[in-house]
């Protein structure tokens, strides 16, 4: 089964698109690991996606606050003008959606899913402290996880621990070839909102009989996505951030 890896798509519809044209005929199922609202001017059309197409998808912190789970002063001030702005777009059967999508971890039998980390679905899984910490929460050797929109992650063999790094520029594919004594912690980046200093999509696809995992990164029209940033009068900064990938 070869499964497409997704992760914080935030009403990015542009992104998306690019990322599924990409990846056509290169998968069978898809997964989300959360976040598929917030920043950017496509919520509904993406959660309408999102809910007829992923086989699995669970939450992200901007489904939470988005769904009133959670309060918005977690939030800076442009991601609660974002989220605001947000749930007067969706429709009260959207907003249940979010609110009944379900925490992380979640398990599928060749790995399992997280938003933030496997010690918290809120947690920013960034250092290598973070991820040594993590290792020791997980029950499968392959894991993925979201939130902090950097694609690459970690992995960890007889307690040594090492990094996974993010495609280079000039780069549109790695494949990481996956040994059964070594547990990985693999982000498979931001389709809607990279911060890693590329702004292309970023997105994974999992083959589980080759035992692979291929991060990608695929250009897409962001001038249409500030557009329509703009146009929604939502604050500037979150358009020029797509262009630097910050």
């Amino acid at each position: 089964m070869r499964f497409l890896v997704l992760s914080d798509l935030h009403a990015n519809w542009h992104a998306l698109d690019a990322v599924l044209n990409d990846a056509e005929g290169q998968y069978e199922q898809i997964v989300c690991c959360g976040d598929l609202v917030g920043y950017n001017a496509q919520p509904a059309r993406v959660l309408e996606w999102t809910r007829q197409n992923c086989v699995a998808v669970i939450r992200g912190n901007h489904d939470k606050v988005v769904a009133g789970l959670e309060d918005l002063e977690w939030f800076n001030e442009v991601a609660q003008v974002a989220a605001r702005w947000t749930i007067q777009q969706l429709s009260e059967e959207q907003l249940l959606f979010l609110r009944e999508l379900p925490k992380g971890p979640y398990s599928l039998p060749d790995f399992t899913m997280y938003h933030g980390s496997p010690r918290d679905e809120d947690e920013y899984l960034i250092t290598g402290r973070e991820a040594a910490a993590s290792f020791d929460s997980i029950q499968l050797p392959l894991n993925f996880f979201g939130h902090t929109h950097l694609e690459g992650g970690f992995f960890q063999m007889r307690g040594r621990l090492g990094a996974i790094p993010q495609l280079k520029k000039n780069e549109s594919e790695t494949v990481l070839e996956l040994h059964p004594d070594i547990a990985y912690l693999i982000n498979p980046g931001s389709v809607g909102q990279p911060r890693d200093g590329d702004p292309r999509a970023s997105y994974a696809i999992f083959d589980s009989e080759k035992r692979t995992v291929s991060l990608r990164r695929v250009s897409y029209p962001i001038d249409a996505t500030a557009e329509e940033i703009y146009a929604a009068g939502l604050p500037d900064v979150l358009a020029f951030r797509l262009y630097q990938g910050l």
